[in-house]
């Protein structure tokens, strides 16, 4: 369930894709933790990672779609993408992060109607350039209504943009920055792009501490033709959107990676220091720590590997995956957050000494969750689907294992992105009905008491304008949309019961833990308390079950990764 580059050989892929995942581990493996770390703290520009990328043409066979190239291992494949980002995240946030923000910058592109501009993209990524999402505002964020940039058309032809655009990731060194704006005369939103290299293009500062360039930049009488123009209107704002959706993914899949490289760096530090005469891994409430940590890693790449299988296969028929899509973003990356936070309660003071990896990934955990868009901004998106997910369910085809060679076109079709409190779901209840285990039965239990709550106590129209009492509600749901799709990837890949059942351990202490967060609400009714204590429920205590996922899955880590010196 954890990867271990120094064994994965990734058969399940085709061979190009083998070769490039397998390239990059050696390449940070040569590279060697040492370098890694001094180019962190230097904060040295990663040009060597980008030259083996642009030598290797590995964003290009990655983010190109098959279409606009005549290489056949050239396309846009959403389940090898992610096992990508699970090797950036492992080795360095920093170089996942000039990735994921090229991927962005590629959607407005790709999703455009400029031809020539995708003709002139696909070039550019051969040549190994890096690309940037102008979205957000110093002042503003992410709230595209209020956006200042603007593009004035001029009485001759063609316009001139004008604005400012803050943290926005490769800013420094993009061979294009896709620029949304809005037209002056018109008010109507475009998508544009900008070549740094022009003069009229102020690369102002970058805005972070860090070894990865996250820039302000302006535009000063920037000159524009139709032919820098990606798309207006309704399909501009479409484009930012959809953009995200596909962008959202990445997160997930680097939190992944970065959890993967702490749990071994964990396991093994404290599989080996013996304190009071005994090594600390045979405390029992180390062992706790260490399952509980495993079990929500194993969660989340279930998750994040059956949400790949939904993206996949959307189509305008099937949007489902835009409750996938937001949760791979916000829970994944907040079960980060959990899974670090146990491990350095293990390994204690020595996860801020300067020559571990450990010191680098509590910083960057935290980054995650809160890019492109706070927890709170994506639990409002995810609530918009509660009601049909768990009243109005509809029939779809049963959705298989998706990770074959093929270019994802839907993904820069996606049209629209109005309705979603229209979008229907298959019956949750046909992933928990297949199971039987102690305490997904138990899970069961409080989901049916949740559906009361939602039946009988839902929020009044007060508490719905109360976004933390929402928030709270909000994580109840996802703790079941977060169960289905692990049981349903459980199935596929023949998880142990074991396994599986311990992760509802941790499953069953959330949901009680949410419960207990909306009965303490000043504003909570009394019914709502009242089926609030009803959801609070103690998973089984099975110390076969849990002394079998401790030994076979967490505690033979030990000494089995440690990267190249």
């Amino acid at each position: 369930m954890i990867l271990n580059p120094k064994k994965e050989k990734y058969e399940h892929l085709d061979q190009k894709s083998q070769e490039i995942m397998l390239k990059t581990i050696e390449f940070f493996e040569n590279k060697g933790f040492e370098k890694v770390k001094k180019d962190l703290h230097e904060r040295v520009w990663y040009s060597d990672f980008l030259d083996f990328v642009k030598e290797n043409r590995i964003f290009a066979t990655l983010l190109t779609p098959s279409q606009y190239s005549s290489d056949p291992d050239t396309r846009w494949d959403t389940a090898r993408i992610c096992d990508f980002n699970e090797i950036l995240g492992f080795y360095g946030i920093e170089y996942w992060y000039t990735w994921q923000v090229t991927i962005l910058g590629l959607g407005p592109i790709w999703m455009g109607n400029n031809e020539e501009v995708k003709k002139k993209t696909a070039a550019l990524l051969e040549e190994g350039g890096i690309f940037a999402f102008g979205l957000s505002e110093k002042d503003h964020g992410a709230d595209l209504y209020s956006s200042e940039m603007k593009l004035t058309p001029l009485a001759e032809g063609g316009y001139v943009a004008d604005g400012s655009k803050y943290y926005i990731g490769n800013a420094n060194e993009a061979a294009l920055v896709s620029t949304f704006a809005k037209n002056s005369e018109t008010d109507e939103y475009v998508f544009f792009v900008a070549d740094p290299k022009h003069e009229n293009y102020d690369l102002v500062q970058n805005v972070v501490n860090w070894q990865s360039y996250v820039a302000e930049y302006a535009l000063n009488n920037y000159p524009i033709s139709d032919a820098d123009i990606l798309s207006t209107g309704s399909e501009a704002w479409d484009s930012s959107l959809n953009t995200i959706n596909v962008g959202k993914f990445n997160l997930g899949w680097g939190s992944i990676g970065i959890c993967a490289h702490s749990f071994y760096e964990a396991i093994t530090h404290a599989s080996n220091r013996n304190l009071y005469g005994k090594f600390v891994t045979d405390f029992p409430y180390i062992q706790q720590f260490f399952t509980d940590a495993y079990c929500r890693l194993a969660a989340m790449k279930l998750f994040a590997s059956r949400a790949v299988d939904y993206m996949r296969s959307a189509s305008p028929e099937d949007r489902r995956y835009l409750l996938f899509n937001p949760m791979v973003k916000m829970k994944v990356t907040t079960q980060g957050e959990e899974v670090m936070n146990l491990l350095w309660d293990v390994i204690a003071a020595k996860g801020f000494e300067k020559d571990v990896y450990f010191e680098n990934a509590t910083y960057d955990i935290r980054a995650l969750p809160k890019l492109e868009g706070t927890v709170h901004v994506n639990m409002a998106l995810i609530i918009k689907f509660m009601a049909n997910y768990f009243f109005n369910p509809d029939k779809f085809p049963e959705i298989s294992k998706r990770d074959e060679p093929a270019n994802d076109d839907f993904l820069f079709a996606q049209g629209p992105t109005k309705g979603l409190g229209k979008i229907r779901f298959h019956d949750f209840n046909i992933a928990y009905n297949s199971v039987n285990l102690p305490n997904i039965d138990i899970f069961k239990e409080q989901i049916e008491v949740l559906k009361e709550f939602l039946m009988t106590a839902r929020p009044s129209k007060e508490q719905s304008l109360d976004l933390d009492f929402l928030l709270s509600l909000g994580e109840l749901f996802t703790l079941v949309v977060y169960g289905q799709l692990i049981i349903e990837k459980a199935k596929i890949e023949n998880l142990e019961d074991d396994l599986l059942d311990q992760i509802f351990d941790f499953m069953i202490r959330d949901f009680s833990k949410y419960a207990l967060q909306i009965y303490s609400k000043t504003g909570s009714t009394e019914k709502q308390m009242e089926l609030c204590l009803k959801m609070i429920k103690k998973p089984v205590a099975d110390m076969r079950c849990f002394q079998n996922v401790w030994q076979k899955y967490a505690k033979v880590l030990n000494n089995t990764y440690e990267m190249n010196p």
